[in-house]
């Protein structure tokens, strides 16, 4: 499976920015797809995800008010959108995928940078 992100940019604070990815390959071999970041100097931490079957999704409680994350199982593709965008957002944000029998990530994108201006 190869991941590709985009949507990233620079944006103020409180502005809004909509991230996507979009899956090639054995897609039908996907489980579930999720976004990760990574600030400056932290480690990578979890965002969100969804199931390619059924549609569950589940956001971080630190976002969760904020982040929307949804799914286009035709091209196939999963979006993030993120709103109210606080300084404390500005990362690398990655794309990830696992098949079914693996609960590791094993697919991941080469990352969008989002910068959010105070």
């Amino acid at each position: 499976v190869q991941l590709v992100e985009s949507g990233g940019g620079l944006v103020q604070a409180g502005g809004s920015v909509q991230l996507s990815c979009e899956a090639s390959g054995r897609t039908d071999t996907i489980y579930a797809m999720a976004w990760f970041r990574q600030a400056p100097g932290k480690e990578r931490e979890f965002v969100g995800l969804i199931s390619s079957r059924g549609g569950s999704s589940h956001i971080r409680d630190s976002v969760k008010e904020r982040f929307t994350i949804s799914r286009d199982n035709a091209k196939p593709a999963i979006y993030l959108q993120m709103n109210n965008l606080k300084p404390e957002d500005t990362a690398v944000y990655y794309c990830a995928s696992r098949p079914e029998w693996n609960n590791d990530y094993d697919s991941w994108g080469q990352g969008t940078q989002v910068t959010v201006s105070s």
